[in-house]
């Protein structure tokens, strides 16, 4: 059943700075509302762009239910919504072609009382709304008539009436849908109606049962059908951003290659220099960059390579953010799964005292500590153990600080974990790095945790800039790596470690049979 009427309203206030959005070009507007027993002084008039809504125009006059919306200015084409004073939803409506009409209602029975004067397309959409609304008014009297039932009683009756009603709106919309294909009425119904492949066209599989195969890849290939990507009205409603992120979060294999090749044929799809483009470009990015699916991260580089360094997001972004995402890739991007990690240098915590007394802990200039490492260059360079000179099928390369809370939790915890790989006589080692410069601290907890069959290491040398190398915003920060230092994992919890060396061991077995 379509529960169209139901739909929350999250009323949002919120101006995308990274995404200009243009104006279509019309004769300005001038639409009335009339709502009998409508108590409100102030009403504003909402248009949709993809998942937020902006305030188009405000009536800050309001009488009698009466409100005006009038302006020379253009207005976009799309769904609008008019909502309360009190910031809640009344109806949507659609402005189009046609930008001077009225709407009337009677609050008492708002559904049912829905007329538009002056708008044919707004009278076929109100009787599409009262249609479904009071479908779904009927199935709930049906089932408020189940009281007192048995339960097996309750549950065929309302089995028997759910299958009547589905029957009845199929019909209806499927008629209504045909009556009204090639209008934006009908593109903008289109997005809610899931594509079905009738059960008699579905193949036999090789058991004999409908082949679900089969069935994925059909629906798969229908999904947009009847979507027009270069209409930027699409946008404009409050139907297209679940039919985009249901798609990409629900309906494809969730691997980054997947997602990577999706997104590339919506933005096929797209005008360049579209609202319809500019929304979608910055939505992909966005939410690439902030996935917290491991390997996701592969998708937000391809993003900013494709789409964004090389020009193709003229007014999405100013081209001070386009450099901050150029920053941010630098990074990333050198770090995805597969990728070898930078080689480090860093100094054993056995030889902490020695260097210490170099003066590195009380340099305050970069100059005074590239002096100071070139003067003691010679005693320095056996004091190094660098990430490379391990040798292990599996490095754990752990970021961590003796200063910090989680840290003091999880490093204990995967020393734990490191011991019971150890136990199943499986080749890890691990190379810990302290990231602060408190020596004494760092090697008290290395001690009072019998931590020392770690790796230990620091940079009082300042010769790495771990934070860029690696990207480590916060600590712990732990990477899985193979004997090559490739990034098998990264950014796991110290429980986490042990299951991924256990699933790579047994992945390996498999390769083998």
């Amino acid at each position: 059943m379509n529960n169209y009427m139901t739909r929350k309203f999250y009323f949002i206030l919120f101006f995308i700075t990274a995404i200009t959005l243009t104006q279509a070009q019309s004769p300005g507007y001038d639409i009335k509302f009339n709502l009998k027993g409508n108590k409100d002084t102030v009403m504003y008039l909402v248009k949709y762009v993809f998942d937020q809504q902006y305030i188009a125009d405000t009536a800050k006059h309001v009488k009698n239910g009466q409100a005006r919306f009038k302006g020379k200015k253009n207005l976009d084409k799309g769904v609008y919504v008019l909502v309360s004073e009190a910031k809640s939803i009344y109806f949507d409506f659609f402005i189009n072609e046609n930008t001077a009409f009225a709407i009337n209602a009677d609050m008492s029975d708002m559904v049912n009382s829905l007329k538009s004067v002056g708008s044919k397309e707004n009278e076929e959409f109100f009787t599409y709304i009262k249609y479904i609304t009071n479908k779904n008014i009927e199935f709930g009297k049906a089932k408020d008539k189940t009281k007192g039932m048995n339960k097996a009683d309750s549950i065929k009756v309302m089995q028997e009436k759910s299958k009547n009603l589905t029957e009845e709106v199929k019909k209806f919309q499927d008629q209504f849908m045909q009556k009204n294909k090639g209008t934006y009425l009908y593109d903008v119904l289109n997005l809610q109606k899931e594509k079905e492949l009738p059960a008699n066209e579905v193949p036999k599989a090789s058991n004999g049962r409908p082949d679900s195969v089969y069935s994925y890849y059909w629906f798969k290939s229908h999904y947009w059908d009847g979507v027009n990507f270069s209409d930027d009205r699409i946008l404009r409603t409050p139907f297209f951003d679940d039919r985009i992120k249901s798609y990409f979060d629900y309906k494809i294999v969730q691997h980054p290659d997947t997602v990577i090749q999706e997104i590339d044929k919506i933005l096929a799809r797209c005008n360049e220099n579209s609202d319809m483009y500019r929304v979608l470009l910055g939505h992909f990015t966005y939410k690439a960059e902030q996935s917290k699916i491991m390997g996701f991260d592969k998708v937000f580089c391809h993003m900013a390579r494709k789409y964004i360094i090389s020009g193709h997001a003229k007014g999405v972004y100013t081209d001070e953010t386009v450099t901050k995402i150029k920053e941010r890739a630098d990074i990333v991007c050198n770090l995805l799964l597969e990728a070898k990690v930078p080689e480090l240098y860093m100094v054993d915590t056995v030889y902490g005292k020695q260097v210490l007394k170099m003066g590195f802990d009380t340099a305050k200039t970069s100059k005074s500590v590239t002096d100071l490492y070139y003067k003691n260059l010679e005693k320095l360079t056996p004091m190094f153990k660098s990430l490379y000179e391990v040798n292990a099928k599996y490095t754990i390369l752990a970021f961590w600080a003796s200063d910090c809370g989680h840290c003091q939790t999880e490093i204990p915890e995967l020393h734990e974990e490191f011991k019971e790989l150890k136990k199943k006589g499986i080749d890890v080692k691990v190379y810990a790095v302290e990231t602060k410069e408190d020596f004494e601290r760092w090697r008290k907890f290395l001690v009072d945790k019998k931590l020392t069959d770690f790796i230990n290491v620091f940079d009082p040398i300042h010769l790495n800039n771990l934070k860029e190398k690696f990207d480590i915003y916060a600590t712990p920060f732990i990477y899985v790596l193979d004997k090559d230092k490739r990034i098998k994992a990264k950014h796991v919890s110290a429980k986490q470690v042990k299951e991924i060396v256990e699933m790579l061991e047994n992945i390996e077995k498999l390769k083998k049979k």
